[in-house]
């Protein structure tokens, strides 16, 4: 099987980013926390401050014990859109660029150009080159280079940070008999107890395991399909339909009471509705939940007549609300809109509940658009406009021009 794809992955790529932009945290440990405060973690530490152990989900206050003169820095998400945005162009200038995986993830084609190994190579430097050159010499990148995307994603996990490796046909399976069953991409903690209970414990014991052993320890057809992309096949996915639009936020120290997390999820909650408006889509529920400070969590969800409405939402946030035990000091607020229907498969209901406003929600939207976020909003949510910044999930890149700037 010919060499068909390029996995670029950024390394530490949040923290790479303040390094690149921030001259005087080049070469220094650095943590990218969600908000600053000691209780909070880590969601991304430069190499530097790897090498004392200090990842992905170290408190700070542990990370300043491991890593003495760690700088800690609050993530600023529209400055990583901003050169994600730049990596893609910068990348797409040489090897179309099939699928953005995550903000610091993409796979393109180079199947009938770049088949051969040194080609391919020449192109992966090619591409590094140009980073450094037109970003800045922090922003290193590790590339994997094999027949799918699945191998061209182990390839670039194998060497790290700004490495380049190469799977072809004669590499394998013994190229990757080094892994543990954790550095596959779609093994996690419960697969990994799935494969032990069935006898496989090793990389080199999966590789060599047949077909129906797969299917037999997945428990489906996945197992299959799985052992087709580990010995190089191109298995193309369906494209996932979405389940839900959400937002969730770690309050700041200062705003663990109840006025505040109220006006924090009120401000998630039309957040939320923006981008489903925006996506094209009606929700038929909704959910809150809420994690305390003395460890505990609290959980709710509602069903009601799919819509797209804004105020229709805030009258279920608040009949959620008014559910949620009472005594406890918030530390992390979460809304999702779920039940999702596309408005292409939307049948209108005979008898409809409540009342929908499409002119006034995109009234709202375009006003937003052309004047700045924020310009209007509906007023529960005025005490936290400075609150609940935009983050970034794994697989989401946030729209700069619909959600707002820190």
């Amino acid at each position: 099987m010919p060499l068909r794809r390029l996995f670029v992955d950024f390394n530490s790529y949040f923290a790479s980013v303040e390094q690149q932009s921030r001259p005087d945290l080049r070469n220094k440990p650095v943590g990218v926390v969600p908000v600053m405060a000691e209780t909070t973690c880590c969601i991304a530490a430069s190499y530097e401050a790897k090498r004392f152990g200090v990842k992905t989900g170290t408190r700070v206050c542990d990370a300043r014990k491991m890593c003495p003169g760690i700088r800690i820095v609050e993530a600023r998400p529209s400055l990583y859109v901003r050169y994600h945005e730049q990596l893609v162009t910068i990348v797409d200038s040489f090897l179309p660029v099939l699928q953005v995986l995550s903000i610091d993830e993409m796979t393109c084609d180079i199947a009938g150009k770049y088949e051969r190994r040194e080609d391919a190579i020449a192109m992966g430097l090619k591409i590094k080159a140009a980073i450094a050159a037109k970003i800045g010499p922090c922003m290193r990148s590790s590339i994997g280079i094999a027949p799918n995307t699945f191998l061209a994603k182990t390839a670039s996990d194998m060497q790290k940070p700004d490495g380049l490796v190469v799977i072809e046909d004669r590499d394998l399976p013994h190229c990757l008999y080094k892994l543990t069953l954790r550095d596959f991409c779609g093994i996690g903690k419960n697969m990994e107890q799935r494969l032990l209970s069935s006898g496989i414990t090793t990389a080199k014991e999966l590789c060599n395991a047949s077909p129906q052993d797969l299917a037999r320890a997945w428990g489906s057809i996945d197992g299959e399909r799985f052992h087709a992309k580990l010995h190089g096949e191109m298995i193309y996915e369906a494209e996932t339909e979405k389940s839900s639009v959400s937002h969730s936020h770690v309050l700041e120290p200062k705003l663990r009471n109840d006025s505040d997390a109220y006006a924090v999820l009120n401000r998630l909650l039309q957040k939320a509705a923006v981008r489903l408006r925006q996506y094209e889509f009606l929700a038929g529920g909704m959910g809150l939940s809420l994690h305390y400070t003395n460890g505990g969590a609290w959980h709710q969800e509602m069903r009601f007549q799919e819509t797209q409405d804004t105020i229709q939402f805030l009258h279920v946030f608040d009949q959620l609300w008014a559910k949620r035990p009472p005594g406890f000091a918030p530390m992390k607020v979460g809304v999702y809109l779920c039940h999702l229907t596309h408005i292409q498969n939307f049948t209108m209901p005979l008898f409809p509940e409540g009342k929908a406003r499409p002119e006034l929600n995109q009234l709202v939207d375009q006003i937003n658009r052309k004047f700045g976020k924020n310009t209007v909003y509906f007023g529960g949510a005025h005490t936290a406009l400075q609150s609940a910044p935009m983050r970034i999930a794994f697989n989401r890149i946030p729209d700069l021009e619909t959600e707002d700037d820190d």
